[in-house]
């Protein structure tokens, strides 16, 4: 399989998208370093090459740091794993913008109240980041916890979405 790269400039600095090629999103991030990206995939999901292109998500990514901060929600990304972590990452797009969750909300919103490690786990193996928006996602003092891409990025992103939902309701 090969795939597509594309690298868009953000005030997050790089973001780099790897996409299938049907235009998929398989992983995503704050860097120019390919192998960076590559590393964040399981072998079943790993392209024998990546290519430079054009992708459709890259649109999302200019349109969601314009100020629309819903333009990743339609992305359409593919990812690898166990049924508890798929419907992770699904339940981590249903998360709205300006609206995050501790990792203990996380893990009920699972049916899995306990599995606080677990639904952890799901963000922390999250390859097509922003897309999938695990950045949503805190500890349960309210603090940043860990972030693949950084906590400065995180910190941008969530001012980012909860500046663009205040906008919002105040028009």
């Amino acid at each position: 399989m090969s795939a597509t790269i594309q690298f868009v400039e953000t005030p997050d600095g790089p973001f780099g998208i790897i996409a299938d090629d049907e235009g998929r999103v398989l992983s995503s991030g704050w860097t120019s370093d390919v192998d960076a990206l590559l590393g964040r995939l399981g072998p079943a999901l790993r392209p024998a090459e990546v290519e430079p292109g054009e992708t459709a998500a890259a649109d999302a990514v200019r349109d969601y740091y314009a100020g629309d901060v819903t333009a990743i929600d339609d992305v359409v990304v593919v990812q690898s794993g166990g049924e508890f972590h798929r419907r992770g990452w699904q339940k981590l797009r249903e998360i709205a913008p300006g609206a995050p969750l501790s990792y203990q909300e996380f893990a009920a919103a699972l049916d899995r109240p306990t599995a606080v490690r677990a639904a952890a786990s799901a963000c922390a193996r999250n390859a097509p980041a922003l897309f999938v928006p695990c950045h949503r996602v805190l500890r349960s003092d309210g603090s940043l916890g860990g972030f693949a891409w950084g906590v400065d990025v995180k910190r941008s992103l969530l001012a980012r979405e909860a500046a663009a939902m205040q906008h919002q309701l105040q028009h």
